[in-house]
């Protein structure tokens, strides 16, 4: 009685591997950018926060009808420490107490407050990769050179 054995052939498993090896070598670079966009859409989603929350103390403060006024209370803030605004046109000012207040959770951004009319919030170890808002005029812009 003769022992039949099976299985692969060295040559089967060498073409194998070797197809695995091509098929890693396209699909690799594919996935290697993911950091970069990551980092991109983070950005993006900041900006995007940031003119919701111009939209909304804008809302609010027109919503009052006291156009003299330069501080708007949205949710859970009291007199005082709601979102200081420029009187009449109600745009959240670029510090800590205007666009700060109005966000209410910056966690995974570094904030910089220095300059109200180029207020920075730049994604946690990223460089030169940030949402910028200007507290003069509302208007948010994104730098992603960096990223």
């Amino acid at each position: 009685m003769t022992k039949q054995q099976s299985g692969f052939t060295l040559i089967e498993l060498i073409v194998v591997i070797v197809i695995l090896g091509i098929l890693a070598a396209i699909a690799i670079p594919r996935f290697a950018n993911f950091s970069t966009d990551a980092r991109i859409a983070v950005v993006n989603s900041m900006a995007g926060t940031l003119r919701s929350a111009v939209a909304v103390s804008q809302s609010r403060y027109l919503a009052t009808g006291n156009n003299s006024s330069t501080e708007v209370l949205l949710q859970g803030q009291t007199t005082g420490n709601g979102v200081v605004v420029a009187a009449g046109t109600g745009i959240p000012a670029g510090s800590a107490n205007g666009i700060g207040r109005a966000l209410s959770d910056t966690s995974g951004f570094t904030a910089d407050f220095t300059t109200s009319t180029a207020v920075t919030f730049t994604p946690t170890g990223a460089t030169n990769c940030n949402a910028s808002y200007n507290g003069s005029t509302g208007i948010v812009t994104v730098t992603t050179t960096g990223c």
